[in-house]
């Protein structure tokens, strides 16, 4: 039985293994970034939007 891309299963497990141990040590710091990064989107949405203090110009309002 083959997987994606026509690898077997062992071969599927084989790469993850590897993958598994070249990123073990930065794998807490991704996930604290990606959980970091949602937090700030979150927040950001939740905010309400920025007031515009730009002074309007009177000649036009007066008209």
């Amino acid at each position: 039985m083959t997987g994606m891309f026509g690898l077997g299963i062992w071969e599927l497990l084989l790469i993850f293994l590897i993958i598994l141990l070249l990123f073990n040590r930065r794998l807490p710091d991704l996930g604290s970034g990606i959980a970091k990064g949602i937090r700030n989107f979150r927040r950001t949405m939740k905010e309400p939007d920025e007031i515009d203090i730009t002074p309007k110009d009177d000649k036009k309002e007066k008209k």
